[in-house]
C-alpha cells in the first residue's frame, strides 16, 4: 500500500501562484512515477503532471505547460506541482496519483493505482 497525503491547495486571485505538495508513505518502490491529476465541478478527472521518481523527465498537459512545473524530493519521498499564472479555468480538485502500471499511458487515471484525498485550488477573476 501507498498512502498519499495533498496539502497547498487554496484560494487565489488570478495570476497568482501556489504550490501543492504531496507527501508518499509505505511501498512507494511499488511505483515507478508520480502524478498530478484535477477535476472540475461536473467534469472529468483530467491528467496534469507526471515524473518519474528515478529519472528528471517530466510531461504535462498542454493547458498547463510552460505554467506548471512538476518536481520531486526522494529523500522526502515528496512531489511537488509549482502553479503559476494561475487562472480561473485552473479551479479544480487536485489529485496526486502513484503509477504503478507501466503498461497503460501516463495521462490515463487507470495507470496510476494509489490517490490522495485531493486538495482544492479555487481561481478567482
Amino acid at each position: 500500500q501507498v498512502q498519499l497525503v495533498e496539502s497547498g491547495g487554496g484560494f487565489v486571485q488570478a495570476g497568482d501562484s501556489l504550490r501543492l505538495s504531496c507527501a508518499a508513505s509505505g511501498r512507494t518502490f511499488s511505483s515507478y512515477a508520480m502524478g498530478w491529476f484535477r477535476q472540475a465541478p461536473g467534469k472529468e478527472r483530467e491528467f496534469v503532471a507526471t515524473i518519474r521518481w528515478s529519472t528528471t523527465r517530466t510531461y504535462y498537459a498542454d493547458s498547463v505547460k510552460g505554467r506548471f512545473t512538476i518536481s520531486r524530493d526522494n529523500a522526502k519521498n515528496t512531489v511537488y506541482l509549482q502553479m503559476n499564472s494561475l487562472k480561473p479555468e485552473d479551479t479544480a480538485v487536485y489529485y496526486c496519483a502513484a503509477r504503478v502500471d507501466a503498461g497503460l499511458p501516463y495521462a490515463k487515471s487507470e495507470a496510476y493505482g494509489y490517490w490522495g484525498q485531493g486538495t482544492q485550488v479555487t481561481v478567482s477573476s
